[in-house]
């Protein structure tokens, strides 16, 4: 593997937690994602489903993973399932797990070919009481191609109409939210890695340069550096382009006197980074692109102290409002009075910020977790206020990636510059 597998005690102990929260009888089936075509006979890299490698570790396709923890036969309480391998296999995609290599990462002690599903599925699902099916419930997903998690729930609710069926998204995604210590290490990695990076680029990044040429400098340190490649599209925006808020084509030139907004980030071992830095492609912000850089790490800091155990999110983005009100009537942006005139439905200060401040991260860049109950400890979110004046062809986006703690917060992200003072010296040295 490129990157450094976390221990099989992480998917015992996310496997043991979520046994702790299912009734009786409870039967678990979830799948890996498809490998997705693109044209001709072209695919997708294959991206795992974050459930299924949240629960055992295996970054391979076509992998099944089946938990009955009330099973008759203790030997069905934890199944794996995953592809044979063959030499024709081995010659033209490479080896694929063996069975002991599936054992050893997941902690697993049943591992089955995929040839073996079918007698035990039947089998199971006759035993069962009722049956946990995974799918993708995120609330901002539009879900256009069917997944092979959606074909394999209509085909056993095809197969056996009269079982008792259960979504599993609910309860994994609460577990999901609360990062245990070896999910923070590969979380830190992908982070230490983005440092890099960023680090990288104080030093590349001058008048000239293309966007394109940055995102193939930060490519090749992510990768050099064992990354799994970009967290997500990364957004390298100049001048104007920074107040596109998902600007992914890079294809300008860097201009004298334009700041350079950048949304980038590795991922490692599967879990996500999630960066966002504004800076002057000359080396020295203007003053006025130093009043907005200003304003924006100044909410940015008050959000750190915010977002605290108990908070709800929706409370939360309000008094994120506020300050921001506040930033921008001090920038002459916003009139006070039309402030105070304004319908709360629809607040001014949208206008120049126009997205939420925070979410969580982990697996998923967006992770997953119930964003209308109250923040705890142990989440990991994001905190990314911005400005962005059209009008100036000016935007500025700060972001770093925060821990919940139960009596302060810890800022994964302390180590990457974020003064303008600081990203300045650096550009300079």
């Amino acid at each position: 593997m490129r990157y450094q597998i976390a221990p099989a005690a992480l998917y015992e102990d996310n496997r043991r937690r979520l046994r702790a929260e299912l009734p009786p009888g409870a039967l678990v089936i979830v799948n890996a994602n498809d490998v997705l075509p693109t044209n001709a006979d072209g695919v997708m890299g294959f991206a795992q489903n974050s459930d299924l490698f949240y629960l055992s570790g295996i970054d391979q396709e076509e992998t099944i993973l089946m938990l009955f923890p009330d099973a008759p036969d203790p030997k069905h309480r934890e199944l794996l399932f995953v592809r044979e391998t063959s030499e024709h296999i081995a010659v033209w995609e490479g080896e694929k797990l063996t069975k002991e290599e599936a054992k050893e990462r997941s902690g697993i002690a049943q591992v089955h070919w995929l040839t073996e599903f079918e007698t035990l599925f039947r089998l199971l699902m006759c035993q069962a009481s009722s049956v946990w099916l995974d799918s993708n419930e995120h609330p901002r997903a539009v879900v256009e191609t069917e997944s092979r998690s959606r074909r394999f729930i209509r085909r056993c609710q095809t197969t056996y109409p009269l079982h008792h069926y259960e979504r599993l998204a609910p309860v994994i995604y609460r577990l999901r939210s609360i990062k245990q210590p070896a999910e923070l290490e590969q979380l830190n990695e992908a982070i230490r890695i983005t440092h890099d990076g960023f680090e990288r680029l104080l030093k590349f990044v001058k008048p000239g340069v293309q966007e394109f040429e940055i995102e193939a400098e930060l490519l090749h340190e992510f990768v050099r550096r064992r990354a799994g490649g970009f967290a997500y599209p990364p957004i390298i925006a100049t001048g104007k382009n920074a107040c596109v808020l998902h600007y992914v084509t890079n294809h300008c030139q860097c201009q004298d006197g334009e700041l350079l907004l950048l949304d980038v980030a590795a991922k490692y071992g599967n879990y996500n980074a999630d960066l966002t830095r504004t800076i002057p492609v000359n080396g020295r912000y203007t003053a006025r692109q130093r009043a907005v850089y200003d304003a924006v790490l100044r909410v940015f800091r008050a959000c750190y102290e915010m977002l605290r155990p108990g908070v709800l999110l929706r409370e939360y983005q309000e008094e994120v409002g506020r300050l921001m009100e506040a930033e921008l009537i001090g920038l002459k942006l916003l009139d006070r009075d039309a402030v105070a005139k304004q319908d709360p439905d629809r607040p001014l200060y949208k206008k120049y910020f126009m997205h939420g401040t925070s979410h969580l991260l982990g697996l998923d860049v967006h992770d997953v977790g119930a964003s209308w109950e109250p923040v705890r400890a142990g989440m990991v979110f994001t905190i990314e206020p911005g400005i962005y004046i059209r009008e100036e062809n000016l935007g500025v986006r700060l972001e770093n990636n925060v821990l919940i703690g139960e009596t302060g917060n810890v800022d994964l992200m302390a180590q990457i510059p974020i003064e303008a003072e600081e990203i300045e010296e650096r550009m300079n040295a």
